[in-house]
């Protein structure tokens, strides 16, 4: 049976998915999501466009979609009918939008899960979302692991003593990174061989 929709938007799912993989390895090549054109659209069509060709570029969660999309609209009435367009087609999905974000940031930027649930509830994906996406990949990755590959990385380029500063400046950046106090002391008790104190976010000097 022949396809009612143009070719174009036949080949879109493919190119869509494989931009959204792009945007989540290398999102310094994209545009900030916070930077919208200034021109405003008036009709529908041109609206539905310009979301497929924002999806074409990078992912986005819902919410930053009806941002970009109200900031974009003359009618911002036209926007939940596009919003639904894109959810029935598949293009967003902030299930799926969770998954691909927990397990890149986990796999490549090495972040720990606070740090990766701050950042994806400040993209509007619900709680619901981020904590199902955060326990299936606590089942394949482990916390501890991911501390010591870090701690690894940044005691290569220590020069001098790792004495109670370097320490505490190594406690602080794993804070910030998303991890556990608990576990972040466990591994530099196990690496200095001596109990390591609860640290106090931002204080003291960065090495």
């Amino acid at each position: 049976m022949r396809s009612q929709f143009p070719a174009v938007l036949v080949r879109i799912p493919l190119k869509v998915f494989f931009l959204r993989f792009l945007y989540f390895l290398f999102p310094a090549l994209y545009p900030s999501p916070m930077r919208f054109s200034s021109r405003k659209l008036s009709s529908e069509t041109d609206l539905y466009t310009a979301a497929i060709n924002g999806l074409a570029r990078r992912a986005y969660s819902v919410f930053e979609m009806r941002t970009y999309l109200e900031r974009r609209a003359e009618d911002k009435d036209v926007v939940k009918r596009i919003l639904d367009r894109l959810k029935q087609r598949d293009y967003l999905d902030d299930a799926r939008y969770a998954r691909q974000f927990v397990r890149l940031h986990t796999e490549l930027r090495k972040q720990g899960p606070f740090r990766i649930a701050r950042d994806l509830r400040a993209r509007g994906v619900p709680d619901r979302y981020i904590e199902a996406a955060l326990a299936e990949r606590s089942a394949e990755s482990n916390e501890s692991v991911l501390v010591r590959e870090r701690l690894e990385r940044r005691i290569k380029v220590l020069r001098g003593p790792l004495d109670e500063r370097r320490v505490a400046s190594l406690y602080r950046s794993l804070l910030r990174a998303g991890f556990s106090a608990d576990t972040i002391r466990r591994e530099l008790t196990a690496l200095t061989k001596a109990p390591v104190a609860e640290v106090p976010p931002g204080s003291g000097e960065e090495i």
